[in-house]
């Protein structure tokens, strides 16, 4: 009777080995006597017990954080850069057989691909051309781990940690660029206004009775305050006329 009962346990230990259930996001690459076979999945997957030896590997796209990085640009300024890197395995069997640690690999190669390319770009290109760096940092990442049956679809610059004294210096010509920008503003008002000014000064020159209506309007735009007493002289012209008439 125990030797039936040791028999039957060995028997269901075997029959647990010998069947898997892989999920549909998993992939099995299968070692037969420790040769390649290939992968299969998802579903039942049938081994053979004590020879074939078989190694999980997931196709869900992976979410990598990139640890910050001491980073000297090409302006030669300090600063310190972490990212994200997004990636799946598109080959099981390369992923596990051309290298030992895919997710290893992967991260030191983004980690050292990331000081590379941020080292060859200035301050300012890093912090406006975003875009452009991580397309750049994507397309490198992805040629080199290619071979490891791993496509890198996107890599993100997340945080850019300035010194305080390079943040002073940031602000500083920012401010200096608004005010710039300010003046040129008021410039460019200004001389809109004298084209206006100039435009009217040929209507009245033309027109000499538009002065006095413009005096007149003055006037009566003055005078809407109560608390003033307005001295205003009067136009010789309108005097000539009444010495005229008495003569």
């Amino acid at each position: 009777m125990p030797f039936i009962l040791v028999v039957i346990v060995v028997t269901m230990m075997v029959a647990a080995s010998a069947f898997k259930v892989l999920r549909e996001y998993e992939r099995g690459v299968i070692f037969r006597l420790g040769r390649l076979i290939g992968s299969k999945g998802p579903g039942l997957i049938i081994l053979i017990p004590f020879i074939d030896r078989m190694v999980k590997v997931s196709l869900r796209t992976v979410a990598m954080d990139i640890p910050s990085q001491d980073v000297i640009t090409k302006d030669n300024v300090s600063v310190k850069v972490n990212a994200v890197l997004y990636f799946r395995v598109m080959d099981p069997s390369k992923a596990i057989n051309e290298v030992e640690d895919y997710l290893y690999a992967t991260s030191q190669l983004a980690q050292t691909t990331l000081r590379s390319v941020l080292g060859g770009a200035e301050l300012d290109e890093m912090l406006s051309a975003r875009e452009k760096i991580n397309s750049s940092l994507q397309e490198i990442i992805d040629n080199h781990s290619d071979p490891w049956g791993i496509k890198v679809s996107l890599v993100e610059i997340k945080h850019v940690d300035l010194p305080q004294e390079m943040q002073r210096a940031i602000a500083r010509q920012a401010e200096a660029e608004r005010e710039r920008r300010a003046k040129i503003i008021h410039a460019k008002g200004e001389f809109e206004a004298s084209q206006q000014l100039r435009d009217a000064a040929e209507v009245i020159s033309e027109f000499p009775q538009a002065l006095q209506l413009r005096f007149l309007q003055t006037l009566t735009e003055v005078a809407a305050e109560n608390n003033s007493t307005i001295v205003f002289p009067i136009p010789v012209d309108l005097i000539d006329q009444f010495l005229n008439k008495q003569k």
